[in-house]
């Protein structure tokens, strides 16, 4: 079953007949896209979802519906988290773990993309802080809620083929700034902290995953000037037109949030632990020429050694060891 899917499979696809009513999950970016569509399937089959969202209003207004369906089925509860500030990141954990209760499953999929120059709230680069050290700190604070037998999954992208971290200057200190480098390293972070995350958790049981839920028009491209798109699938498309292909087509965000939902509740744990999916599959390492719409994942993002590495510059950045 985990085998029989692909791109165009959605989340309802991916999870017909799964009964999730015994679950808890966790799943940030609740606000828009993605994460709406996340929390809606696992609700829908039952699922007791635990949203999280800087803007808790705007998550309101984008979950409406679905908080009106989960009370039919599964629940939806919205908590406060901004991942570009570590005070934040310690309230929210802080409040899960007064509360208690455990997750089944935890899904990091908020982020940003392509932001111009900036720092969080605690200084680091903005898309490496928020999309990386914002989850690095909240999951590890939350390690101990999620079950045996549970899973972490990171959703990371492609993207992480522009650019490997740098330990040396993460925080762009002394390196010329480029957003897509930035975005690069920080999606390559987040397949590193789920390659370590398996290793030191594996043995209770609960396994991590990092996957590229594709293509898709989402508000995560608001960064992008003007045409910048257009010119990229045009160039993507003429290509695809010489290799004898049909023109490219974005993903819906149902399709989109597929891959996510089949690592944590379809896939076996042993197929997915310290692995790299895409279009609901696990991809394969690949150091040679990708084209935008080939699979594969680089080397350097599933390195155990290099996840070690990492692990401990971002100990030593957010000043907390676990």
């Amino acid at each position: 079953m985990a085998g029989s899917f692909g791109a165009t499979s959605t989340t309802d696809d991916v999870l017909s007949g799964e009964d999730l009513s015994e679950k808890r999950v966790f799943v940030t970016g609740v606000s828009a896209g993605l994460g709406v569509e996340t929390a809606r399937v696992l609700a829908a089959h039952g699922a007791k979802v635990v949203g999280a969202a800087r803007d808790l209003a705007k998550a309101k207004r984008a979950t409406s519906e679905v908080r009106a369906q989960a009370a039919k089925s599964g629940g939806l509860e919205l908590v406060e988290l901004d991942l570009a500030s570590l005070q934040s990141v310690r309230a929210c954990a802080d409040a899960l773990l007064a509360d208690g209760r455990p997750f089944d499953t935890v899904i990091a999929n908020a982020g940003v993309m392509r932001t111009p120059f900036g720092r969080t709230a605690d200084g680091f680069e903005t898309q490496f802080g928020t999309n990386h050290l914002g989850h690095f700190v909240l999951v590890n604070r939350i390690a101990s809620l999620i079950a045996p037998g549970g899973r972490l999954v990171n959703v990371s992208s492609a993207g992480h083929r522009y650019s490997d971290v740098d330990l040396a200057d993460p925080n762009f200190d002394r390196t010329p700034y480029d957003p897509m480098i930035a975005y690069g390293r920080s999606k390559t972070a987040n397949i590193l902290f789920a390659v370590e995350f398996d290793r030191r958790h594996r043995t209770r049981g609960v396994r991590a995953s990092a996957l590229h839920p594709g293509g898709i028009m989402t508000e995560l491209g608001r960064h992008l000037q003007p045409g910048e798109l257009e010119a990229t699938v045009e160039r993507i498309n003429v290509q695809l037109a010489i290799d004898g292909r049909p023109p490219f087509k974005f993903k819906t965000i149902p399709q989109g949030a597929a891959t996510a939902v089949w690592a944590a509740f379809v896939a076996a744990a042993e197929e997915v632990g310290g692995r790299y999916c895409e279009d609901c599959h696990v991809s394969q390492v690949t150091d040679g020429p990708i084209s935008p719409l080939s699979p594969g994942v680089r080397p350097y993002a599933v390195d155990p050694e290099h996840a070690k590495a990492l692990w401990a510059k971002s100990e030593e950045m957010v000043g907390e060891r676990y």
